[in-house]
């Protein structure tokens, strides 16, 4: 049996922490370093960035990384695996030997291509009614690819859009030589993957319960050592800032994820097989991961250039709060006349304290968004607008940013399209490409609404609820969330800390006590998943985020904020659950 594979990850999005990747090579023994670079968000950031240079269309942050460390890994012996090739893998595998070249580092570098779907949308009927034809049309492509690479002997492999897993997946399956029917291992490499995809989330970051945390130090990126079942233990560097426990963990596999049928190009997870157990300090075990065949067709982002768009918010300070806000509103509307914009919205934050002992706390604000297809209309004239009220608007009158012009902004959908319609080629280091066939297994298409009629199924195992006298207090007393955005939706996953605790909240957060919770997504669908195993339920949200995060004109666009506000309502919640976690 082959050692398990140690495998880091530096870079949980386009712009995180510059200086992590040489934290990852100095701090500990690695075989294989990842960096996660491209989002929805980030793949329209790199098709407007392409239009300006067509050479261009990668995360550039990943080639000056490169040459601050890039002697380092050699010098280690760590393998280099990362999406940040975006829209032009190809471009930055070519600007990578040139500096590899400069530098006197003899490395072998590799690139995957393939997802690049944007010359055949027109065959694929991906234009959008509305906005024309995508900007980006990006297939997301598995693992195979990368081991491909790894397999020619490859020491850096640039893709662009794969899944985030599969950065994680290709090293495991390369290095203990799965095949492609290992569904089980492919599933537990997967899970590992989701939870290092987004870096310092996995060790303390973005946590509901952040100051059990020991931050003193930055936080360390977390590396997945991965046997050659599939099964893995979280972990990180000794002596980093942060936190691996099995609820960091919990709350990192919660994170933007849909029905317990995780669906991947490569195999379909099992997120409600999945168990943890702690491992010894800062170490989390991932075993018992389930996997079957993946779906006959491959998801595919796209991004369309949507309009317009440009925001002002108010000040509004004092007493008659709503009383201003109104005022304001009726200005601005009246100011608009015939050149109103498509789309409108209003968004009052926040409220005065009752003798408010500093301006902060007597300051609420008021945010106008808006969106329209004609740049004049949501350019200067509108924020110039909002700065002629300045002497005749309501008291106290300030804003917090000059006016500015605005800037377009992109509409995110997906879309699917059948996995032998994609040409998925590793280019290996000695330029010979090799095309990767699709799955030969897939699942039933209809999968995933047999995993969506499971949402309201409880678990058999779940004990009794607790009953008895109950104490009004935040229902973050006894639960923590994790939220954010799977492009126009939102998922809001919740879990418990102790069993007692996971037996009332399974039984009381039902669909329609969320949204009684979050009064904001009474008038959508929510679906409602349940993970058992993690203590845990998933929630999804249609709609809320609107057309997508760029395209949002909430005040949270990304919903990273949900979970958070969930946790802040009130609930009768029984003393004998609140006594369990008083215990804890």
């Amino acid at each position: 049996m082959s050692r398990p594979l140690r495998i880091g990850n530096a870079s949980g999005f386009y712009g995180d922490r510059f200086t992590a990747v040489r934290e990852m090579l100095e701090g500990g023994r690695l075989d294989v370093l990842t960096g996660d670079y491209l989002a929805e968000l980030t793949m329209l950031i790199l098709g407007r960035s392409r239009l300006k240079d067509p050479d261009g269309g990668y995360a550039s942050t990943f080639l000056r990384q490169m040459e601050d460390t890039l002697g380092l890994a050699a010098e280690r012996g760590t393998t280099i695996v990362t999406n940040a090739g975006g829209l032009n893998p190809r471009g930055l595998a070519v600007r990578l030997r040139a500096l590899a070249e400069r530098l006197g580092v003899d490395v072998e570098i590799a690139h995957v291509e393939g997802d690049d779907l944007l010359p055949r949308a027109k065959e694929f009927g991906l234009a959008d009614p509305r906005y024309g034809e995508p900007l980006t049309a990006n297939a997301y492509l598995g693992a195979w690819g990368i081991v491909e690479c790894l397999n020619a002997g490859a020491d850096i492999v640039v893709t662009g859009r794969v899944t985030d897993a599969s950065l994680v997946v290709g090293p495991a399956a390369a290095h203990h030589g799965w095949e492609r029917h290992d569904w089980d291992a492919l599933a537990g490499a997967t899970a590992a993957g989701h939870v290092l995809e987004c870096g310092a989330q996995a060790t303390g970051g973005n946590y509901a319960f952040f100051q059990e945390i020991y931050n003193v130090k930055p936080l360390g990126f977390p590396l997945a050592e991965i046997h050659t079942d599939g099964s893995s233990v979280i972990t990180k560097h000794d002596g980093t800032g942060g936190a691996v426990t099995t609820e960091t963990v919990t709350a990192q596999l919660l994170y933007e994820i849909g029905a317990p049928a995780y669906l991947g190009p490569d195999v379909t997870t099992r997120f409600d097989t999945i168990e943890l157990g702690q491992d010894g300090p800062d170490r989390v075990r991932i075993s018992g991961t389930k996997g079957s065949p993946p779906p006959p067709a491959t998801k595919v982002c796209l991004n369309h250039l949507g309009g317009n768009r440009n925001e002002m918010t108010f000040v509004l300070t004092g007493l008659d709060i709503e009383a201003k806000a109104d005022f304001a509103k009726a200005q601005l509307e009246a100011a608009f006349g015939d050149a109103r914009p498509a789309q409108v919205e209003w968004t009052l934050i926040g409220a005065p304290a009752p003798d408010p002992a500093t301006q902060g706390e007597a300051t609420a604000l008021l945010r106008c968004a808006v969106l329209d297809p004609d740049p004049q209309k949501v350019g200067r004239p509108f924020s110039g607008a909002v700065v002629e009220l300045a002497l005749a608007g309501y008291p106290g009158f300030t804003m917090t940013s000059p006016p500015g012009k605005g800037g377009p902004y992109g509409v995110y959908k997906p879309a699917f399209v059948a996995n032998e319609e994609i040409t998925h080629t590793a280019v290996l280091p000695d330029g010979t490409s090799v095309i990767v066939p699709p799955a030969r297994v897939t699942a039933d298409p209809s999968l995933s609404s047999l995993a969506a009629a499971t949402a309201e199924a409880a678990p058999a195992h779940t004990p009794p609820a607790p009953s008895g006298a109950t104490v009004r207090a935040p229902l973050g007393r006894v639960a923590g969330a994790r939220s954010g955005d799977k492009g126009g939706d939102a998922n809001i996953g919740v879990w418990a800390r102790t069993d007692e605790q996971w037996a009332w909240l399974e039984e009381f957060l039902t669909t329609e006590r969320l949204r009684a919770l979050l009064p904001e997504t009474r008038a959508l669908t929510v679906a409602r998943y349940e993970l058992p195993n993690l203590r845990a339920l998933n929630f999804v949200v249609e709609g809320l985020l609107q057309e997508g995060v760029s395209a949002s004109t909430r005040f949270d666009p990304q919903g990273k904020a949900l979970g958070e506000w969930l946790r802040s309502r009130l609930a009768d919640i029984p003393e004998a659950v609140l006594s369990t976690e008083e215990a804890r």
